[in-house]
């Protein structure tokens, strides 16, 4: 298996040039402009020799559909907001306390369209590391990493098809297995498996 470790930050940015391809919960059955945007942040950040994803579960609560879910720091387009990198580096900022001016940012893949109404835009970059985080403990319930190579490794993920509400047909949902007690799952493996496939395809 390809070890991604050895990538550099500027490897990592040239292979994010091609972006990928839209990914999607379900297919799209309306016009994008119909769909509500939102940005995120992948933060690539290196522990000893190794590349790892930081990512957040949210906090349990009622008034959020996504309660409990492992995540990327990240969240609703404002009409203040710039473009969609200024969204998700806000957002981050406000989530787990990342100071934009502290992360490189080295592009952003295709657009992911969620069973949840949203065109989510990942941004990815690179943070210095070790960094002390603030939790907006509200909205988020633990930040922690998952080595980019275990996520890579295709023993630790696949696909399950599942009947969601208000769908006729059963949609094919991104599953990796548990690491650390945490479970990834639904758009933010989807979009961690676009990420892999981009940093394999050289």
């Amino acid at each position: 298996m390809q070890n991604l470790d050895q990538l550099s930050e500027h490897d990592i940015a040239k292979r994010l040039d091609c972006r990928g391809e839209l990914t999607h919960d379900i297919p799209l059955v309306q016009p994008v402009c119909d769909y509500k945007q939102a940005g995120v942040l992948i933060p690539f950040i290196r522990v000893e020799d190794s590349w790892h994803l930081l990512y957040i579960r949210r906090a349990t609560t009622e008034r959020d559909r996504h309660s409990g879910q492992v995540a990327f720091a990240g969240g609703k387009y404002e009409e203040y907001d710039q473009d969609m990198q200024a969204t998700a580096l806000r957002e981050a900022h406000e989530e787990i306390g990342v100071v934009p001016d502290d992360v490189t940012v080295l592009g952003q893949l295709g657009h992911h369209h969620s069973v949840s109404n949203f065109r989510i835009t990942p941004i990815v970059g690179h943070i210095p590391w070790p960094y002390s985080l603030t939790l907006q403990t509200d909205e988020v319930g633990r930040a922690f990493s998952i080595p980019l190579q275990w996520l890579a490794n295709p023993a630790n993920h696949e696909i399950r098809y599942r009947t969601l509400a208000q769908q006729k047909q059963k949609a094919a949902i991104a599953y990796f297995n548990e690491y650390d007690g945490e479970l990834l799952w639904g758009a933010t493996a989807r979009i961690t498996l676009s990420l892999i496939s981009l940093l394999k395809a050289h």
